[in-house]
């Protein structure tokens, strides 16, 4: 199996990762994509973050208050 860089910058930053390690092209690759797709497992999806939020923003009660043009001009100090 291969790939292919046709990006410079790709291309230098592999290089320069692998430099820095002492290691090969391949196995820079493959400890960055790695060490990424653990990250990537890691992090909490967006859709569970803004679940939170949105639990939050149910829970505060009702006023019965509209937000009209009035009160953003309110808001920015316009009259």
């Amino acid at each position: 199996m291969a790939f292919s860089v046709k990006d410079k910058a790709t291309d230098e930053a592999v290089r320069r990762l692998a430099k820095l390690k002492n290691t090969t092209l391949t196995e820079a690759i493959r400890e960055a994509v790695v060490h990424e797709y653990d990250r990537a497992k890691r992090e909490t999806p967006l859709h569970e973050k803004l679940e939170k939020i949105f639990e939050e923003y149910r829970s505060y009660p009702k006023t019965g208050l509209e937000a009209d043009k009035a009160f953003f001009d309110d808001l920015s100090g316009d009259e």
